[in-house]
């Protein structure tokens, strides 16, 4: 079983490179988030446990977190491996998983990681602007309105939300990077990390990134 950990900081495009990955090895995405929705819906045991953190605007423990993932390891579409994205967002939880997978037999065969500078990142989140009327998305770089400022669809002027100001994703960002790096280091320790520069368009990005897997399997 080949296990994939996906690591990049909010607005790497990690999401955009996993649904790519799993198309192009045939291995199954998983995503932590979409675990635990899909558990609570079904009402699993773990589901109904996460439902409770969850609804007490808690992060749900690593522990069940980790439960979840294994069970996910054990279905059969899964049974040449997945693609983790989401998990493990710190060292704690990285040793947690390499744990949970050593019991298995198993082991994380490599990180691939979407590598973008902070201020970068920055001015990809920050760019983001929505129309007052309807909500319309906006970006300055990837998206841009025909005319600045205005709406296409509705002509309502561009606002930007407070949590999209560069100043508060800048402190967002000093909070999740530094868990992140302690992840990327836990990784780099056991010679597995595999960096891919991610200021590159997609398709260079994902090809990088199949690059760095075994070519025998990638060929």
């Amino acid at each position: 079983m080949r296990v994939l950990v996906l690591l990049g900081a909010p607005g790497a495009g990690k999401g955009t490179q996993a649904t790519i990955l799993a198309q192009r090895l045939g291995l199954p995405h998983v995503a932590t988030g979409d675990l635990f929705r899909n558990a609570v819906r079904a009402g699993t045991a773990l589901g109904r446990e996460a439902h409770g953190y969850m609804e007490r605007g808690e992060l749900v423990p690593d522990a069940i977190t980790i439960e979840m993932l294994i069970e996910r390891l054990g279905r059969p579409d899964a049974a040449e491996g997945v693609i983790l994205d989401g998990f493990p967002r710190s060292r704690a939880q990285a040793e947690a998983l390499e744990s949970a997978l050593l019991v298995r037999g198993e082991r994380v065969e490599v990180a691939l990681l979407v590598d973008v500078p902070a201020e970068e990142l920055v001015g990809r989140l920050a760019g983001r602007y929505v129309c007052r009327l309807g909500g319309h998305p906006y970006h300055v770089i990837l998206n841009p309105p025909r005319v600045p400022g205005i709406c296409d669809v509705d002509g309502s002027p561009l606002e930007q939300r407070e949590d999209d100001r560069p100043e508060v994703v800048r402190a967002r960002l000093t909070r999740q990077l530094a868990p992140l790096q302690s992840v990327i280091e836990f990784y780099r320790a056991r010679g597995i990390l595999r960096a891919v520069d991610g200021r590159q368009p997609i398709d260079l990005v994902s090809r990088g990134l199949i690059e760095a897997l075994d070519p025998v399997t990638t060929a």
